[in-house]
Formats: structure tokens, C-alpha cells, sequence
């Protein structure tokens, strides 16, 4: 069997003994360069173990090295960080505590669903590292309120309302995941409400579920309890 190649993507054979046209490849020539190189070779090169490894360790530094630096500044310079947040009332600390855990989700998220980026991670890691530093200074743990009257007596309502924003945003975060598992499990795909699941969407809905947890906050009266 021979062939000849046409300009329109047609090529003439001869096939027992008669001759036949059928079509052929627009692309006869290999586009992918020929390698050596395995499938599991190329999966390797781009997984980028030391960029991995990077934002594996500057994670463990922005959760270990603030809060332990926040902490020692609480124990040791206590007159100090009361002297400098001495100005501030409770709802203005504990919205410095919900944003900064808004900041690290923020930056997380971006990283991941839109674009995994270095810029995005950075932001991940300076709002998780600021929270982390603003945990330590109010020490922040499970059951704080005895932790923070220790330590700064009769101004511990700040470093209350601390914490209590930065569970708040926490809080928010695990409510809005819960939400949206839900409505990827309820809303079916040819459904118009399949947008509520869409990235825009989603982040809309986040911020939505954050405010609400603020608002809370703010003027729900938990902050004159502390």
C-alpha cells in the first residue's frame, strides 16, 4: 500500500489493487517533542517538591514564631502592650482579631481555587502569621478567660475581645463550609441555582456569613460580658 498526500487533507492509496482517497490528519507531524522522559519523570518535574516545601515551612513559622513571640510579649511586657492598646476599646481589637483570620482565609483561597500564585500565598501567610501573633498576645486557647485575667487583670476584657474575634471568623468560616458542602450536595447541576456554587458566588456568600459573624460581635453584647 502506497499513498500521496494532498493539500487538503486528503491522501490517494492504492489498496488491493484500486485506488482510494481518504482523509488524514491535519497535524501529520508530532507536535510534542520526542523525549525519554516517563510519564511519571514529567508528573515529577512539575510537582515542585522545593516550592512545596517552602510554604510547607513558612507555614510552621507563621503558626510557631508569632504566637510564641505574642505570648512572651503578654508574660514578660505586659505594662507595655497594655500601655499601647490602652486606646483602643473592645470592638476595635476584636475586629483587628476578625480580620486578620479574614486575611488568611482570603489568601488561602485565592491561592487555591483562582490562581496558585506566590502573591496569594504571601498574603495567606502574613494574615495567618499576624493572627497567630495577635493569639499569643491575647492567649488564646481553649478556655482563656482565667489565662488572660492572670495575666493582665483588670484590662483582660481586651485581650477577650481578641480572642472572641478571632473565633468569631473561625466560627464563620466553618459555617460557611458547612453551607456550601450542603448546597453542592442538595443543588443538582442542571439546576439554576447551581450559580450559588460557583467561585464568585461562593466567596459572596463567605463574606455574607463573616459580616453576620461580626455584627455579632459588635453589637450582640457578647463583648460587655467579657
Amino acid at each position: 500500500m502506497t499513498g500521496e498526500r494532498n493539500d487538503n487533507n486528503t491522501a490517494t492509496e492504492i489498496v488491493g489493487g484500486g485506488i482510494e482517497t481518504v482523509k488524514v490528519s491535519k497535524h501529520p507531524e508530532a507536535s510534542i517533542p520526542e523525549t525519554d522522559l516517563s510519564l511519571a519523570d514529567i508528573e515529577r518535574g512539575r510537582s515542585h517538591p522545593l516550592r512545596w516545601a517552602i510554604i510547607v515551612l513558612a507555614v510552621l513559622v507563621a503558626i510557631i514564631a508569632p504566637y510564641w513571640l505574642g505570648r512572651t510579649m503578654a508574660v514578660h511586657d505586659t505594662a507595655s502592650v497594655i500601655a499601647v492598646l490602652g486606646g483602643l476599646n473592645p470592638q476595635g481589637i476584636a475586629f483587628v482579631g476578625w480580620v486578620t483570620v479574614l486575611v488568611a482565609y482570603v489568601g488561602l483561597a485565592m491561592a487555591v481555587v483562582v490562581s496558585p500564585s506566590w502573591p496569594w500565598l504571601i498574603v495567606f501567610i502574613a494574615g495567618l502569621a499576624a493572627e497567630q501573633f495577635v493569639a499569643g498576645l491575647s492567649m488564646l486557647k481553649l478556655n482563656f478567660w482565667y489565662s488572660t485575667y492572670v495575666v493582665y487583670g483588670d484590662q483582660a476584657n481586651l485581650a477577650n475581645a481578641a480572642n472572641i474575634g478571632i473565633m468569631a471568623a473561625a466560627i464563620g468560616i466553618a459555617v460557611y463550609a458547612v453551607v456550601f458542602v450542603g448546597l453542592l450536595v442538595v443543588i443538582k447541576k442542571q439546576s439554576r441555582l447551581n450559580v450559588l456554587t460557583k467561585s464568585w458566588a461562593s466567596f459572596i456568600l463567605c463574606f455574607v456569613i463573616e459580616a453576620v459573624a461580626l455584627l455579632v460581635v459588635l453589637f450582640g453584647g457578647l463583648l460587655t460580658t467579657v
